[in-house]
């Protein structure tokens, strides 16, 4: 019994989330909710028929349904309650800290204003700070639009550089290089944010370096084909550069066929600085109390493992150094047969 309970604790080891989409946590009974409330029509007749549709072959045929979703998104209160779920899910997976992705194109698009975005989600961080746990907001701009349009988005965010912690990169990545982005983020990085970028996880070692030589970005989201690249993985390790790996993700996407083909021991083997993170929870399967669960019993990542991925956690977030210092501390006292 003893040990059956701490391999449950485990996955509650205090840790940081540094790889979530909020749009990506819409659960199918909060599609079926806000459709309700904006008057929206749904193709699909019951919650049981919209998670059914759960099942992807590849990046783009998530990123379909992902969007399609997104149109019951349409006042501040829908973005609110959006973040307000899964910071109150964060409660249940031992995270402190989220890092948290929104991609404004795609709610600018459907008439959504910025002040309705960012106000929504901003009011439900405020409130989980005062629960105790933090998060910060990271605008990702859609690779698969052109740069002249993700620029234009960082002009509309610039009055609301206060809640906002830095610009990121995703959506489609096949053919989209992240050096077509260099510029915005230049610019994002004048005015103050941090920078990281998709790369690596259905694109080549190629988009990695570009990330990192083009966009001067921090961290590395996905990353796991840097593995293809001797060279880059030297870098990676050289420079401690962090990789937000998302193992049920990756699954999910047909990046490997099940968890057991995962990377993540080799990531780990190579002395990469890697963190575990749960993307899209809603669709991929689990939060990332979740993720660490998988990759304890798919892959026999050890319980000091986990807790070297959740340190990891921590020094990868963009917290000033005493609140990662507290943070580490929390982590160095924790038990996994605490009750």
């Amino acid at each position: 019994m003893a040990r059956y309970r701490a391999a449950m604790r485990i996955q509650h080891i205090p840790k940081a989330e540094l790889h979530l989409h909020i749009e990506g946590t819409l659960e199918p009974e909060m599609v079926f909710v806000l459709a309700r409330r904006n008057d929206v029509p749904l193709p699909y007749a019951s919650v049981d028929e919209l998670r059914a549709k759960y099942r992807f072959t590849d990046l783009q045929s998530f990123l379909d349904i992902y969007y399609a979703n997104m149109a019951v998104l349409h006042t501040e209160r829908d973005f609110h309650d959006l973040a307000e779920a899964y910071l109150l899910e964060c409660d249940r997976n031992g995270v402190r800290h989220a890092e948290i992705f929104f991609d404004p194109q795609a709610h600018l698009d459907r008439g959504v204003s910025m002040p309705t975005i960012i106000g929504g989600l901003s009011a439900a961080v405020d409130e989980a700070g005062e629960r105790g746990v933090s998060a910060g907001l990271i605008l990702c701009f859609l690779r698969d639009q052109p740069a002249e349009a993700a620029e234009h988005t960082l002009r509309l965010a610039e009055p609301y550089l206060d809640r906002i912690i830095g610009v990121g990169l995703d959506s489609a990545e096949v053919g989209h290089p992240p050096s077509s982005f260099t510029d915005v983020f230049r610019r994002a990085r004048e005015l103050g944010l941090r920078a990281v970028a998709h790369a690596g996880e259905e694109g080549p070692p190629s988009y990695v370096w570009e990330a990192l030589d083009e966009l001067g970005v921090e961290r590395i989201d996905h990353g796991i084909r840097a593995l293809d690249d001797p060279d880059l993985v030297a870098r990676l390790r050289a420079e401690r550069m962090p990789l937000t790996v998302c193992p049920l993700s990756n699954v999910r996407l047909g990046s490997f066929p099940d968890i057991s083909a995962h990377t993540l021991p080799r990531l780990l083997n190579e002395g990469l600085m890697v963190t575990l993170n749960s993307d899209d929870p809603a669709y991929f399967g689990g939060y990332v109390a979740d993720n660490f669960a998988a990759v304890r019993d798919g892959l026999g990542v050890s319980d000091e493992q986990l807790r070297q991925l959740a340190g990891n956690s921590f020094d990868a977030s963009f917290l000033d150094s005493e609140r990662k210092a507290r943070l580490r501390s929390e982590l160095a006292d924790w038990s996994c047969d605490e009750e």
